[in-house]
């Protein structure tokens, strides 16, 4: 009897267990508001490059992770990619380190984005970042004393990294001495890129590359 009586207690203590699947996991919200299920990425190339969707822990309520990104070569493609964002705004010796500035930046401008364009911010990021990434560069190659440029394929995680970085410097150019905000830039700037206008400094400067690179081949 006591050994049927302990049975039934053990059963009834695994029943009172919270269960820990999947499903009962709430859906995190980049800043409680974006969601990250309806982001689609459509370049297959750079699937693997734009942390967002491929494992949970790339879902953040914060561009904040504390992750040490920079130890090893290529790590960087693990951070999500609206921390990758954050990051690279904290540009210029007297911006360094000012994380949560940097974090509210990218807030302000996502909320503009949504409100200009009744869209993801997320999507629209995602975007921006397709089509700002060069897909074709020039490299010099010194042979015999002479220096000529060779075209060169770039390669996807190389894209990202080049996006990410047209994007925050043409934001900061465009701020510089300039009544708009710096979240008001970024946002324009993200907005433009995604739809590919050539009011974008990504996408003149991707261009550009992509010109000369055509001259070299």
């Amino acid at each position: 009897v006591s050994t049927q009586s302990t049975g039934t207690k053990k059963a009834r203590e695994k029943e009172s267990y919270p269960k820990m699947a999947s499903d009962a996991l709430p859906e995190v919200k980049l800043f409680g508001k974006w969601s990250y299920d309806d982001v689609v990425v459509s370049d297959i190339s750079l699937e693997d490059y734009l942390a967002l969707k491929q494992k949970f822990r790339f879902y953040t309520y914060v561009p904040h992770t504390a992750g040490r990104y920079s130890v090893k070569r290529f790590r960087k493609s693990q951070c999500p990619l609206v921390e990758r964002l954050t990051v690279s705004l904290m540009r210029k010796g007297r911006n360094t380190g000012k994380k949560m500035m940097a974090a509210r930046i990218t807030q302000h401008a996502f909320e503009i984005i949504h409100v200009l364009t009744d869209q993801n911010p997320i999507q629209v990021l995602v975007d921006a970042v397709i089509n700002s990434g060069p897909r074709e560069d020039s490299t010099r190659i010194g042979s015999g004393g002479s220096v000529r440029r060779q075209a060169v394929d770039v390669s996807p995680i190389r894209r990202v990294n080049q996006a990410i970085y047209l994007l925050t410097t043409g934001a900061r150019n465009s701020a510089f001495r300039n009544v708009k905000t710096i979240a008001e830039c970024l946002a324009d700037e993200l907005i433009n890129a995604s739809r590919a206008s050539s009011n974008s400094y990504a996408i003149k400067k991707k261009d550009e590359l992509e010109r000369v690179a055509k001259s070299n081949r």
